[in-house]
Order: C-alpha cells, then structure tokens, then sequence
C-alpha cells in the first residue's frame, strides 16, 4: 500500500530536522521543500542532501529569493507597512510564500498533507495554516508542536537536541546560544531564551546582519535610490533586480549599524512577545519611499494610505496574506504608486538614515507657491483671511455651545 505523501516546509535547522524524522517514521513519505529566500546558508545542496539523509523520500530546493522581494517585500515598501509602529514585517512576508510553495510542490507531487514547524504559540502557525486553506481548503495539515505525542515528548530545544543526537541527525544548535532567529532576504528576527526577559539587553554578539552603531564608521556614506511608480530599481546609478538591490542595501546598510529594533509586540493568537530585529536594507528603503512619496502624492491620498496602512500592516502580521480584503488593498495600490517616481539622497551614520534630498519629474512642490522671498503671482496672502474664517465657523459654535453648558451647570 502506497504511503501518504506530505510536503514539510523545511529549513534545514533543528526544529524542521527532528519533525522531518519524527514525521517520516509515523508511515509518511515526505517530501522536503528548501526555499531559498536569502538566508546565508554556505550550501543549499548540502542542505537537500541532509533532508533525504534524516528520512525525506525527496527534498526540493527552490531560489524564491526576486519573487520573495518583488510580489511581497516591494507592496508592503509601497504602503510603508509597520505593524504597531515598529516592525517591518520580514518574517510575516515569508510565511505566505513559504506556504503557497508548499501548496503548489504538493499539487505537483499528488500529496494530500502539508506540514510545518512552527510552534504552537506564535503567529506563524496561523499565517502557514491561514495560507493553506485559503489556497487549498482540502488539505490536510500536520502541525506537530500541537500534537501532544510530540510536545510532551519534546517540549524545548534540549530535548529537540538530544532526539536528533539520538538518531544521528546533524545539526548546528547548541543548547550555549539562548536565542533563536530566523532570516531572511528581508531580516533576521531573533526571540526566546534571554530575550524573554523585556529588561535583559541583548547581547552584543548576538548581531549578524548589522554592526554595532558605536562602532560603524566615523565618516557618513551618502546613498541615492531611484524609484519608478513606487518600486526602487537602482541605487547610486546602478540599475538592480529586486533581490539584488535588498541584499545590496543590506550590506551597505548594516555597515552603519542601521536597522536594529527591539519591541515587544501583540502576537494574534493573543500574547504579548519580546523580538529583536535586524533590517537594514529595508529601513533605507522605507525611509526613502516615504521621502519620495512626499514630494509625489497629493496629501490626501497619503493621509488615506496611512489611515489603511495599520489596517494591512495587520493583515500581514496575521496571516491574512490571501484574503478578500488584501486583494482589495493591494488592487488600491497601484493607483498610488504611479507617480512615485524619482530619486532620494539619504546619509548613513552610525544607525541613522537621514534623507538630505529628493527630486522627481511628477514633483507637487511648487517653489513659486510655496517660497518665501518675493512674490511670485502664484499665491495671494489675502485669500488666507477668508479661508481661516470658514475653518474657524466649526470652533466658534463649538466654543458658543461650550459656554451655555458650563453657564446651565
């Protein structure tokens, strides 16, 4: 009798490793899927090679790294996405791909049963499980960390590394590091062990993507990033695809120490959690489509965009990725984006990213309207006295009105 197949969304690391065994001896074929979404990993191959060595009947890696940028990093760039203030998003970005991958290797492969390793206390569950069923509402799901078989036998990492050493899984994690991370093209995020602790400061080596801003360079480094209808292509003159650009900004950014950020955040599934964050590409670039946008949209649809863009910074921090009400704001977007159109000068110093300029062929700024040297014809003074006292009608009666309450009192 054939066995079922399963696609387990697979990263190589401790956690997907031990599920990858654990699911593979419970009469499973189980077909890795590797995504390489910019994580620096030395060897993707090596890593398939490992899947089918733990118990995979197949492992598949796919380069998902351009449309990882382009169709999910570059649209929520565009809506200056910031959940709660504060994060950019970069693993929530992810989980939707990841997931949609999933879907499309297990239609290819006839399997009726995806997987993944998130745990049963954080958002990713959701968003992997939201985008399965939003995609295929048939499928059935395998989530170990929410199977009790599982968890009790393996609640945390020293049991997850004894298992693997018990069945010869090899794997990098030691029970020294008291955090974990995951990355990305986008960021590295980091959470758990220590960093449980809201008062306890990371520790200084804890870092990768970034230096520490009291040691990045003494000198500024001046960085100019072009944008066409919202979308950054180049930088400093040098036309660049989607990845490349984000991995380049990266660089150049972490060596200033830009992009660190430590919050606690309101996870979905209703708890509140500490993270570390690491982005310094997409700090630069957030900084610089708000420049860019600020010269090119007109103020109310920026004060549109930022009144919805709480509303889709939650939708992707929650799993909502492929819903009615994301199709409708990413159907919007275009439509703002159309004339975001130019280029921005920002200066990298010691964590800061400071914007010094912009300039666009589709400009609102009027220097004729707006100067304050002699008058140009384009702006008379005098028209502010008619216009103050009509926006002054509402406060007076509110004033009025005010008065006869305090008087009935």
């Amino acid at each position: 009798m054939a066995r079922e197949k399963v696609v387990l969304a697979y990263s190589g690391g401790l956690d997907t490793s031990v599920i990858l065994h654990w699911i593979a001896h419970r009469g499973y074929d189980v077909v890795a899927l590797l995504l390489d979404l910019g994580q620096p990993v030395d060897d993707l191959e090596a890593l398939r090679r490992k899947g089918e060595q733990v118990g995979a009947a197949k492992s598949v890696v796919q380069d998902v790294k351009e449309e990882f940028v382009r169709d999910f990093v570059f649209p929520a760039l565009q809506f200056n996405a910031l959940y709660e203030g504060t994060y950019l998003l970069g693993t929530s970005l992810a989980r939707p791909l990841i997931a949609k991958a999933q879907i499309e290797l297990a239609r290819r492969e006839g399997a009726g049963t995806v997987a993944h390793g998130a745990t049963g206390k954080g958002n990713d569950q959701v968003r992997f499980e939201l985008t399965y069923l939003a995609l295929n509402p048939d499928i059935r799901i395998i989530a170990p960390w929410k199977l009790p078989e599982f968890y009790r036998a393996l609640p945390g990492r020293r049991e997850l590394i004894a298992y693997a050493e018990q069945h010869h899984i090899p794997v990098k994690a030691t029970l020294a590091q008291p955090w974990s991370s995951d990355e990305n093209l986008m960021h590295i995020s980091f959470e758990a062990g220590m960093l449980e602790d809201p008062w306890q400061a990371p520790r200084d080596e804890m870092f990768e993507m970034t230096a520490d801003p009291r040691q990045a360079p003494d000198r500024a480094q001046e960085v100019l990033i072009r944008f066409e209808a919202g979308v950054p292509v180049a930088v400093d003159g040098e036309r660049l695809s989607p990845a490349r650009l984000l991995a380049h900004l990266n660089t150049v950014g972490g060596a200033h120490g830009i992009g660190r950020v430590d919050m606690v955040e309101s996870r979905y599934v209703g708890m509140k959690s500490r993270g570390v964050y690491e982005t310094p590409g997409g700090t630069i670039l957030h900084v610089a489509h708000r420049a860019m946008e600020s010269i090119t949209l007109d103020r109310d649809v920026i004060q549109l965009k930022d009144s919805l863009m709480p509303r889709f910074a939650r939708l992707v921090y929650n799993g909502f990725w492929y819903s009615p009400e994301m199709r409708v704001l990413l159907a919007l977007l275009p439509e703002t984006q159309r004339a975001v159109t130019g280029t921005v000068r920002l200066q990298l110093y010691k964590g800061a990213c400071q914007v010094t300029g912009r300039q666009s062929p589709y400009s609102l700024y009027d220097t004729a309207v707006v100067s304050m040297e002699a008058d140009q014809g384009a702006y008379n003074p005098q028209d502010a006295v008619g216009f103050i006292r009509l926006n002054a009608l509402t406060l007076k009666a509110d004033h009025r009105q005010r008065k006869k309450l305090e008087e009935g009192k």
